[in-house]
């Protein structure tokens, strides 16, 4: 290995050591975020399967069944599908806001009442128009102390901190505009906005703009992941629909972390199929095979 080679090579072990040692809980939350990612992109990709499938009118949005023309239903082989979940099924509502005219000090008390760190702001008429966080806070009560005054250098940027920080009400010192989400969008979308916008809390809107709620990042990551309860009764649907009689009984399922293991007697070739299917049930983090030959 040559000198440069073996810069890369220590370089490419300080990116993966990290910086100080794992707690207790930070191998759980590590595979816990493995998961919940995993589960965004399966439940992503499910949707967008069911909108191209659905047929479309003229206004481009899916047209419903005929009553006179029954669809088939679905042959038994089949493995249910999972419920897709809406953002209203899982937000907060009522949803704490405040006033665009509430002054800074009563949104300190305000946020330490609610106990939470950001909060939509709405104007008269219950529009959100932005978000106040302790963020904005902090930065304005720091601003004042420090007496800083904008230099040569980033000089335009730092007048406009200099000119949000001398706000005094809501509207002055919030987020805008306010990154929202609409109570008919998926689980999986909000996921994906919470995690691009590094959101805790996104405020939930109806297409005027209203607030009808607020969902929480922490609930969007319960929801995505299934307990292993979950798990298990999903393998054994899959077992039900893709195994013939005389194998299910011999099946065993059992679930720990989202790991599946899998014992009892089954044919070689029905064995193959019962663990490809399993290893595609979002998730899954492992499928353990410890079934023997029937």
């Amino acid at each position: 290995m040559n000198r440069h080679e073996n810069f890369s090579a220590e370089s490419e072990a300080r990116r993966d050591r990290p910086s100080r040692p794992w707690s207790p809980g930070e191998a759980q939350r590590q595979d816990m975020l493995i998961r919940y990612l995993g589960a965004v992109v399966t439940a992503a990709e499910e949707y967008g399967r069911t909108e191209e499938q659905a047929p479309t009118g003229a206004t481009g949005r899916p047209v419903p069944s005929a009553a006179s023309s029954p669809q088939p239903s679905s042959p038994p082989s089949s493995p249910p599908k999972a419920k897709i979940l809406l953002v209203r099924d899982v937000m907060d509502v009522p949803a704490a806001s405040l006033r665009d005219d509430l002054p800074y000090r009563d949104i300190a008390r305000f946020l330490a009442r609610e106990q939470v760190g950001a909060v939509p702001v709405v104007d008269a008429e219950d529009h959100v128009v932005g978000v106040v966080s302790e963020n904005d806070l902090l930065a304005k009560v720091a601003f004042e102390a420090s007496g800083h005054r904008p230099g040569h250098i980033g000089r335009l940027r730092e007048r406009r901190m200099q000119g949000k920080a001398r706000g005094e009400t809501a509207a002055e010192l919030m987020t805008s505009p306010a990154i929202t989400v609409l109570p008919g969008a998926t689980v999986a979308e909000a996921g994906w906005l919470a995690a691009l916008s590094r959101l805790k809390r996104i405020p939930v809107t109806d297409r005027e703009g209203h607030l009808v709620g607020v969902v929480r990042r922490d609930v969007l990551l319960q929801a995505l992941i299934r307990d292993d309860t979950g798990i298990r009764a999903e393998v054994e649907a899959r077992i039900e629909a893709c195994c013939q009689p005389v194998d299910r009984e011999t099946v065993e399922v059992a679930v720990h972390d989202g790991i599946v293991e899998l014992t009892g007697r089954m044919p070689p070739v029905s064995t193959a199929r019962l663990v490809a299917e399993v290893e595609n049930i979002a998730d899954v983090v492992e499928v353990k095979n410890l079934l023997t030959a029937a």
